[in-house]
């Protein structure tokens, strides 16, 4: 199993996984994030009893706890002395079992109406975002782009700071063991969770969060991807600043963003605060947090499209030596 536990951690991990509810709801929360109210409409419980169990599981370091305003996200432990050991309790369980199988089930359609929620979302706000993808160069070209930059070598994980609809952590969650995403929009938060539900991505999750202020330890991941955010941002500076202070060494980040321009309606009708970067703003920025910047790229819109956006990469490497002790999962 790896690391092992202290026998006050492990009677009380064992504790609090043995109890017939306890062990239903570590073996949802396997499968995706889920809250109090979530947790109710599946398990046909009360609010007050459910809340008890997680704060038993959460007590033992079975589960973690996300706070979003007035909701509370619950997941698996990832990290911590009990997380290997609920992973290697759930393995154990029968995927066919009649009681988890009722579980998945009323799980599907807990999904479907989030999904049903994010959907309309996106249809009350599809114009607005139509409008702007036309002005640059078409998304496949800019996916393609920001996959060649980071091509240079495997990564295990990622953080993507302005998550927006989760897309970054869509196109490498496949590629990859841990993904976080962080947004400050619960809306966009909503967006991003039907997606990865979608795309069956189990290992990558979203957070409410600051990105001037990540809730995480330095060295925590191999990639950091600010897509599109930057322009929205006061001090763009300090955004990289924290990104790259979660990077381990040889990390990288990646910056994508619009390429100087004068769309003044951006700013009036759509909260941008930048009308794009100059190559030597970013690069910057990049050298003032210590990062080697390795990478810059522009992609123009299309020959005989309505775009008018350039479209800007990127990339600054952490430049310390990595040893073997810092290739485990800090994240």
């Amino acid at each position: 199993m790896g690391q092992r536990l202290s026998f006050d951690a492990l009677n009380a991990a064992l504790k609090a996984a043995a109890e017939e509810t306890r062990l239903r709801i570590l073996a949802l929360l396997a499968e995706s994030e889920l809250t109090v109210s979530d947790l109710t409409d599946i398990l046909r419980q009360s609010q007050p009893r459910i809340s008890r169990h997680l704060k038993l599981l959460a007590e033992a370091g079975l589960v973690e706890r996300f706070r979003e305003g007035s909701w509370a996200f619950f997941r698996v432990a990832e990290q911590g002395e009990a997380a290997a050991l609920v992973r290697a309790l759930l393995a154990r369980l029968d995927p066919a079992d009649h009681t988890l199988g009722r579980d998945r089930e009323r799980l599907a359609a807990v999904r479907a109406a989030r999904n049903q929620a994010a959907q309309e979302y996106f249809r009350r706000h599809a114009a607005e975002w139509d409008r702007i993808r036309r002005l640059h160069a078409a998304d496949a070209a800019v996916e393609q782009a920001i996959v060649e930059a980071l091509a240079e070598r495997p990564f295990r994980s990622a953080l993507d700071l302005g998550t927006g609809t989760g897309r970054m952590l869509e196109l490498f969650g496949h590629e990859i063991e841990r993904g976080l995403g962080i947004d400050l929009s619960r809306d966009m938060l909503a967006l991003a969770r039907a997606r990865l539900d979608r795309a069956g991505l189990r290992h990558c999750s979203v957070r409410h969060g600051d990105l001037y202020d990540l809730a995480m330890p330095p060295d925590s991941f191999d990639v950091v991807i600010l897509h599109q955010v930057l322009h929205f941002l006061d001090d763009g500076a300090r955004a990289i600043r924290e990104a790259a202070r979660v990077l381990r060494p040889q990390g990288r980040l990646l910056v994508v963003d619009f390429a100087p321009h004068e769309l003044e309606f951006l700013r009036a009708e759509h909260a941008h605060r930048r009308l794009g970067f100059p190559r030597e703003t970013i690069t910057q920025w990049l050298e003032q947090a210590g990062l080697e910047p390795t990478l810059h790229r522009v992609i123009p819109p299309e020959p005989g499209s309505d775009g008018t956006l350039a479209v800007t990469l990127w990339l600054g490497r952490d430049p310390r030596i990595a040893i073997a002790a810092q290739t485990r999962e800090v994240a």
